[in-house]
């Protein structure tokens, strides 16, 4: 029984430092990425463009949600960002 705690214990110690190597890594060739973005005059903050068909649609502000929708569908990005980049469009063409 206690060779089974010491053995869970060894398999757990070493996935939490996998997952710490893998975050960091990952952490790394995010900062690398935006760098060559930056260098090539790509803003890297700045998410995919929204369709004709979503600009149409959040052109009407009580369609807001579908339009929201649309748009996850068509890029695959998240909700939080999707709500941006909608609202953000929906700004700009009122003004």
């Amino acid at each position: 029984m206690e060779w089974s705690y010491i053995l869970l214990g060894a398999i757990l110690f070493i996935a939490v430092s996998s997952y710490g190597q893998l975050t960091f890594r990952l952490g790394r060739l995010e900062k690398k990425l935006n760098l060559l973005l930056v260098q090539s005059g790509i803003d890297p903050n700045i998410g995919p463009a929204l369709s004709e068909k979503v600009q149409e649609i959040a052109r009407d502000p009580s369609r807001k949600i579908e339009a929201i929708k649309a748009y996850r569908e068509e890029t695959g990005v998240g909700l939080a960002e999707a709500k941006e980049a909608v609202e953000e469009f929906m700004r700009g063409s009122n003004r």
